[in-house]
């Protein structure tokens, strides 16, 4: 099961720590982005970010 890579600029989904992939798929350093805010440009064009470690911290989830 392959991701698809989210393109920088995009908001991030979740909160966590995204890896950037490159076109062919080589990896990048990783980066700390929080929920809703965007993702930073890449070093090398072409390429995108995929979420490698989700932030365990019950941000968005409804109150009981």
């Amino acid at each position: 099961m392959s991701r698809s890579p989210i393109r920088p600029g995009t908001p991030a989904p979740r909160s966590g720590q995204y890896r950037e992939v490159g076109p062919r798929g080589g990896k990048g350093p990783e980066v700390t982005v929080p929920k809703d805010h965007k993702l930073p440009p890449t070093t090398q064009p072409g390429a995108g970010y995929i979420l490698t470690d989700p932030t365990d911290n019950n941000s968005g989830k409804p109150k009981p």
